[in-house]
């Protein structure tokens, strides 16, 4: 009996010895994007912007937003490129210059898990700011024809230069195999697509004095309420929910002041840009 008892126990022994270890989970950073048209509407410093004269604002409803580049950044003076670089969108030369390539690019919606990045592969440190360059957004707006209002979609690319080739803006898809700088825009009415080019893109940078970035780029920063501190050693995912301020972030020249968009009456688009970003951490 002993004997028999002996070899039960020797046999657990060996067994729970060769038993490997439970791997530990794998952690993430994880990033995500929400539209905000009652937050904060700010100009490219970070300040509070006002509506210029002459021109009106509506707050889109946004499909689809893509990214081309995620950045943690340590404090204000660190310089873009120097932090770390959690995501960097495909590129290509075929339409000539260095652009986005679109088709490669992530398309999301809102609460929808856009990056998500190992732990282990972000540096420890402290991080005063996040900065994302945005790249494409697809929005519904109102527009007015003959004193009657309509729904309009508009594909917006607001990325320094993007490689198109195809866009499907709704229900209609355009051809245009070829680099667009930044913002450029097709929108699909009820008579079709009409395109063009938006003179400027707001591209708010808080911490412009000491680390710009280049012109026509669309790398928004924003400071975290409390710095991130990564150490490497989390035991559960970072979630960090993005609240994009879309308030007025699509502006016109209203030639005839009534506030809505006309574009059958040469009203022209102005501005396409994000109107600023907050970070809530989980």
């Amino acid at each position: 009996m002993k004997s028999k008892l002996f070899f039960v126990l020797l046999a657990v022994l060996v067994f729970a010895a060769c038993k490997k270890p439970e791997p530990t989970p794998q952690r993430n950073i994880v990033f995500k994007f929400k539209f905000n048209p009652n937050q904060e509407r700010l100009d490219n410093f970070g300040n509070p912007a006002v509506m210029p004269a002459g021109n009106a604002g509506q707050s889109p409803r946004f499909n689809l937003l893509t990214a081309h580049y995620f950045e943690l950044s340590p404090n204000a003076l660190t310089q873009l490129g120097n932090g770390a670089i959690l995501y960097h969108a495909p590129e290509t030369t075929l339409g000539g210059e260095t652009a986005i390539e679109f088709e490669k690019s992530i398309f999301k919606k809102e609460n929808e898990v856009y990056l998500s990045v190992p732990l282990k592969q972000v540096p420890a440190n402290t991080y005063e700011y996040l900065r994302i360059s945005f790249a494409y957004q697809n929005y519904d707006i109102t527009f007015r024809v003959d004193g009657v209002d309509y729904t309009g979609t508009v594909a917006s690319f607001v990325g320094y230069n993007t490689y198109i080739k195809d866009v499907k803006v709704k229900n209609q898809t355009i051809s245009v195999n070829a680099n667009k700088k930044q913002g450029f825009w097709a929108f699909e009415t009820i008579t079709g697509v009409i395109q063009g080019q938006a003179p400027g893109t707001t591209v708010p940078n808080p911490i412009a004095a000491t680390s710009p970035i280049p012109p026509g780029s669309c790398v928004v920063t924003a400071k975290f309420d409390t710095p991130l501190t990564i150490t490497g050693n989390e035991n559960k995912d970072i979630i960090i929910t993005v609240s994009v301020s879309n308030n007025k972030s699509f502006e016109w020249r209203d030639n005839n002041s009534n506030g809505h968009f006309e574009p059958t009456l040469g009203e022209t688009v102005v501005d396409m840009g994000i109107r600023g970003m907050k970070m809530i951490v989980e």
